[in-house]
């Protein structure tokens, strides 16, 4: 593996440096059965090749056992600012993942040597390692991780997420259609190795598409895995169950499983034209000098790797003439699925049957594909916050937020309970515009009509003041716009008993109905009230 790698300072010194190589060798002896994790193999030992020569640079570390001195803690700490581009003024690393990477290899071979020490007995070093480990318990977080993790966090702030638009998606199903129809005919015609790349490009892609899968799930699906598909048809019991347009679609596709994230098995689903291509490609594997050797499905002729479905996705995306073709990957491919799955309002379980199939545990699923936040706080969270502030949310007791209608320009009255002495000081200086005469009429008339609902007796207090308080702004309504513009207009008797024979829970509350609650009122007595709106 070390062989493989490019030639410069770096390879140098991973070959040179014993503990470097067992920790490829530890990594080795995890993944190495995996092709496809040999150069995620290549990357740790380059990565901790970096960190020892900067360590060289700055003249403190000249070896990698150096780093595992207690007394040179803090030269590791400023060799892993240096490689990760750590800014004094902002705070900030130019790389962070890799300030974070270098702490995990740092600590898988503080483990080797460890365990070395142990079986040798050298116990000097045993001490020195077992110190390091102490002091990175207590000191990483404060120097590097925490930093790095906020660096992180605060970059995904503010930043545009991007979901594929329904065009671009639909134009990158049909140029697939029509390359697919293209390239298998030229294969046929002329086997090459440039039209068996081709085809298993294009191919590659439409799994991917058609699937919303993750890409590198699929580019790694092993040839066994396609030859070795169950055809068989649906058990006659289980079809008893599915409907004439499932049964159908049961005929239609076929199926296969491959292996997914954290080992899960996830399914893929293959339209005919998908197998018509895949089983080309099987076909004039030798003939295109696609390798014996080869596991995969859509390997690279003349080599052991595959194709890469975010190369191939990215490529296809630019072609295709999408308007937007940034937003065209596998991971947003896989969202945006999710995302408009809350179109259609699914129930728990098929819910769960969803998540299932993209490969997602639920509460991943929950968590990270659903409509994005700043559309849902935008959409849903602020109706919450509008009824919250007009003192509405009651009103919506028992619904959930896409039952909540709320309109943004509705303007409401005045809340008398959150502004007791502004109503105090409005209502004196309305009963001092007010003749002396008209004043008594008014008290005589609230007194008749308090009389008069002997089963709706208001509470004694404070309750009293907010019922003549609401009395009289019933007399007189006033809202923010109408008190500038318009002359206020004295309620009827007629008027009043209309209100309170339906607001009458409002006004013993002191609490400000709503639109929808004016608007039944004057529809509940149309002959008393049809010459007021519902904001007055």
């Amino acid at each position: 593996m070390v062989l493989e790698m490019h030639e410069d300072e770096i390879t140098n010194v991973v070959r040179k440096e014993k503990i470097i190589l067992k920790l490829g060798q530890h990594l080795f002896n995890k993944h190495g059965h995996d092709v496809t994790k040999h150069e995620y193999i290549r990357q740790k030992m380059r990565e901790t090749g970096r960190l020892v020569l900067q360590g060289r640079k700055n003249g403190k570390l000249k070896e990698v056992s150096d780093f595992f001195i207690p007394a040179n803690f803090p030269h590791v700490i400023e060799a892993v600012h240096s490689v990760a581009g750590w800014n004094e003024e902002t705070s900030t690393y130019k790389a962070p993942s890799l300030a974070l990477k270098l702490g995990h290899n740092l600590k898988k071979m503080a483990n080797i040597i460890e365990c070395e020490a142990m079986m040798s007995g050298d116990k000097n070093t045993l001490s020195n390692v077992q110190a390091f480990k102490q002091i990175c318990d207590t000191k990483w977080s404060e120097c590097v991780s925490s930093q790095a993790l906020r660096n992180l966090s605060e970059a995904k702030w503010n930043s545009p997420q991007l979901l594929p638009f329904a065009e671009d998606v639909k134009k990158m199903h049909q140029y697939l259609d029509s390359q697919s129809k293209e390239h298998q005919t030229k294969l046929e015609e002329e086997p090459s190795i440039k039209h068996w790349a081709e085809l298993a490009k294009v191919t590659l892609c439409q799994v991917i598409l058609f699937n919303r899968r993750r890409e590198g799930e699929v580019s790694k699906m092993s040839l066994n895995s396609f030859i070795l598909r169950d055809t068989s048809s649906t058990h006659p019991d289980v079809e008893l169950a599915l409907s004439d347009l499932e049964k159908s679609l049961c005929k239609y596709f076929q199926r296969i499983e491959i292996r997914g994230k954290r080992g899960r098995k996830v399914p893929i689903l293959l339209t005919p034209d998908m197998v018509t291509s895949m089983e080309l490609l099987v076909k004039t594997r030798r003939n295109c000098d696609v390798l014996d050797e080869n596991m995969f499905m859509f390997g690279r002729p003349q080599a052991l790797s595959h194709f890469r479905g975010s190369d191939v996705i990215r490529q296809i995306a630019r072609s295709c003439g999408a308007e937007h073709p940034a937003a065209l990957s596998s991971t947003r491919l896989r969202k945006h699925m999710a995302t408009m799955s809350k179109v259609l309002n699914l129930k728990d379980n098929e819910m769960d049957d969803l998540a299932d199939f993209l490969g997602h545990d639920i509460r991943v699923h929950r968590q990270y594909y659903r409509l994005p936040e700043g559309t849902l706080q935008l959409a849903k969270i602020s109706k919450i916050l509008m009824a919250m502030e007009r003192g509405q949310l009651s009103e919506f007791k028992g619904r959930n937020l896409d039952e909540i209608q709320i309109d943004p320009q509705e303007r409401v009255l005045m809340d008398s309970d959150g502004s007791d002495s502004e109503n105090e000081k409005e209502m004196t200086e309305n009963d001092a515009s007010d003749s002396p005469s008209n004043s008594a009429d008014k008290s005589k008339k609230s007194t008749a009509e308090v009389g008069q609902h002997k089963n709706q007796q208001p509470p004694k207090g404070k309750n009293d003041k907010k019922l003549q308080l609401n009395d009289k702004d019933l007399e007189e309504p006033h809202t923010t716009k109408r008190s500038s513009q318009n002359s206020r207009r004295k309620w009827s008797t007629e008027e009043i008993e209309a209100v309170e024979k339906t607001l009458m829970d409002c006004i013993r509350s002191g609490k400000v109905p709503g639109k929808a609650q004016c608007m039944e009122c004057i529809e509940s007595s149309p002959a008393a009230l049809q010459g007021r709106t519902w904001e007055g």
